[in-house]
């Protein structure tokens, strides 16, 4: 048999793994794109915290029911990361919980999209590892499109667009964070403790600051459910297990959909507009984000053609 053949079989292979791993990654971003919308819902019954119980808390059932093999093996160094991991989610989890209450569906997915943006620049900071070009281009396009998003008629941006950025930092930390404490344990035990634990932390801040109970209407139901479900345990899990089988540039890309995501769910199901400046703003955040992931070089070519076997040019 050829032996170039037996080459082109495993490369369409590959190729076909990573555009079913790229679909997989473009579902989750979908339905994360539909939780800011969840989360408003939730927040007209339910207080912050009490919803954040809630929402990881019935997702880390889940998830623990069906990987429950991988967690009866759990060792301690995988519980510890998942606990830090777990504290950064229920950080960046709140503050954009919080935030929601005071700003817009659209506002709060692009202003969440700058975390892409900000890992490179904390990488910068904290790791001295130069930011390129594209990076420093994107992160001015992004502050432009900010102004335009968030700052009203008395140019002051409002307390919820500060919580969403604040909250788009803080992710930009929990994929640092996460990039260097994934190394030598499984990823899916790590991210279901993760859910555990933000949930445990989301229970004991609602039993001192608030009066936790159960929804008690139906839409607040599907809000926790769709919250738990599709954006947490499939969420969650889908992202570890698409991300081993595509590159980090196409999941940065596929992510920068979110926000526009967030904005469609809003206009569909509660008619959720933009000014124009507005619009205008959002797609200089979105330009800013692709800028930063995009690397304009040209690809490198093997010399220019594939070589065969026996040296020959394909």
């Amino acid at each position: 048999m050829n032996q170039n053949k037996l080459l082109g079989i495993g490369n369409e292979r590959r190729f076909d793994t990573q555009l079913k791993a790229d679909f997989m990654m473009l579902i989750v971003t979908i339905l994360w794109g539909t939780s800011y919308l969840f989360m408003k819902m939730g927040l007209d019954s339910l207080q912050v915290f009490n919803l954040i119980a809630l929402r990881f808390g019935i997702a880390f059932i889940l998830a623990g029911a069906v990987f429950y093999k991988r967690l009866i093996r759990i060792n301690f160094k995988t519980f510890f990361y998942g606990f830090i991991l777990g504290s950064i989610l229920f950080s960046l989890i709140s503050v954009v919980t919080i935030g929601l209450k005071f700003t817009s569906i659209s506002n709060a997915g692009f202003l969440f999209s700058l975390s892409v943006v900000f890992v490179p620049l904390l990488l910068a900071i904290f790791f001295k590892t130069k930011p390129e070009k594209r990076v420093v281009i994107g992160v001015g396009i992004a502050i432009i499109g900010i102004a335009l998003l968030t700052f009203n008629n008395e140019l002051k941006i409002n307390s919820g667009d500060y919580l969403i950025i604040l909250g788009a930092l803080f992710y930009a930390i929990q994929i640092i964070v996460t990039a260097k404490l994934t190394k030598n344990v499984d990823s899916i035990t790590l991210g279901i403790i993760q859910l555990g634990v933000a949930g445990a932390w989301g229970l004991l801040f609602s039993l001192f600051f608030e009066k936790p109970h159960l929804p008690s209407t139906t839409e607040s139901w599907v809000s926790i459910m769709a919250l738990s479900v599709l954006c947490s345990a499939i969420g969650f899990i889908g992202q570890a297990v698409a991300q081993k089988h595509t590159t980090p540039t196409h999941t940065g890309l596929i992510f920068s959909l979110e926000p526009v995501f967030a904005a469609l769910f809003a206009f569909i199901f509660v008619g959720e507009t933009l000014p124009v400046k507005g619009y205008v703003g959002a797609i200089l955040i979105l330009i800013g984000v692709l800028a930063a992931e995009i690397s304009f070089k040209k690809p490198f070519m093997r010399k220019k053609f594939n070589k065969t076997v026996d040296g020959s040019e394909a």
